[in-house]
């Protein structure tokens, strides 16, 4: 297929595949029944680790919920040079798919990619975003220098699990013993696995977003659809911080916080809310 080519779906046991623009094969699940609702994941998730994996069931009663595999994850597959503009493709396949619109659920970096495909004109009917990775005050330090590139070399020199070290140090502020002990966990290896993506993470949240400076309502005049903000009662203050001012600075945004939540938000919590909103008419 050419990068130009139209996106067409693909479907096997167990599993569906739709051609993304570039000719990259995205995985993904559908359950349940009705209206179609994108779960987006974040940092080293897959259609079998990560929220989305117990949520969709929570979700199915209501509608039809689509799970996938983010490009060189899982099943899907990957293309280099990697772009942004590649996985927002990929999540307008998964849209054209599900009929030519849906509603949308970012999680983390997922929640960063879902709100800049919103922001570049995907058909979505609504949009909500749990604890976009922002930092937009003093309440925490940013990210070091060329935080991106300094991932992208130890990838380079296979040291998959000193960058994802070093990622869950640095971005996601995990305590340095707790990188002792993750090696030694079942899903270490499932996690290494997709440390390759560790930078396409970064790029999807931008570094400028992770630097302690405000956000300016300019940049996202165009995701003027209904949009969800949650964050977690639990969370880390400067989570909440940014989603709070998220809410703010969207068009047409609300800010809800789920009591007792953190970064691991339990399906329990998010599906009502989803439900809630999305149901609105």
């Amino acid at each position: 297929m050419t990068a130009n080519a139209s996106p067409r779906t693909v479907t096997g046991t167990g599993t569906s595949t739709v051609v993304s623009r570039d000719g990259t094969r995205i995985a993904y699940e559908r359950v349940g029944s009705g209206p179609p609702l994108i779960l987006v994941d974040g940092a080293f998730c897959t259609r079998t680790m990560g929220p989305g994996r117990d949520l969709a069931p929570a979700l199915s009663e209501r509608f039809s919920v689509y799970t996938y595999d983010r490009r060189g994850r899982g099943a899907s597959g990957d293309r280099a040079p990697y772009a942004v503009e590649r996985e927002i493709e990929d999540l307008r396949a998964l849209i054209e798919a599900a009929g030519g619109t849906a509603d949308v659920f970012g999680h983390s970096s997922g929640a960063s990619l879902a709100l800049e495909a919103a922001r570049q004109g995907l058909p979505i009917r609504r949009l909500a975003l749990y604890e976009a990775p922002m930092i937009v005050d003093g309440t925490r330090p940013p990210v070091g220098a060329r935080f991106g590139e300094r991932l992208q070399a130890l990838i380079a020199d296979e040291r998959r699990s000193a960058a994802v070290k070093l990622f869950m140090t640095e971005a996601v502020r995990v305590p340095k013993i707790m990188t002792v002990v993750m090696p030694l966990m079942p899903a270490w290896a499932k996690v290494t696995a997709v440390a390759h993506t560790v930078p396409y993470v970064v790029a999807v949240i931008g570094e400028d977003a992770l630097q302690g400076r405000p956000l300016t309502a300019d940049r996202w005049t165009d995701a003027a659809m209904p949009i969800l903000v949650l964050a977690g009662g639990k969370s880390p203050a400067w989570m909440r911080n940014a989603m709070r001012q998220l809410a703010e600075v969207l068009p047409q945004a609300r800010l809800r916080l789920l009591e007792r939540q953190t970064h691991m938000v339990k399906p329990a919590a998010t599906a009502p809310a989803l439900v809630e909103f999305f149901a609105a008419p």
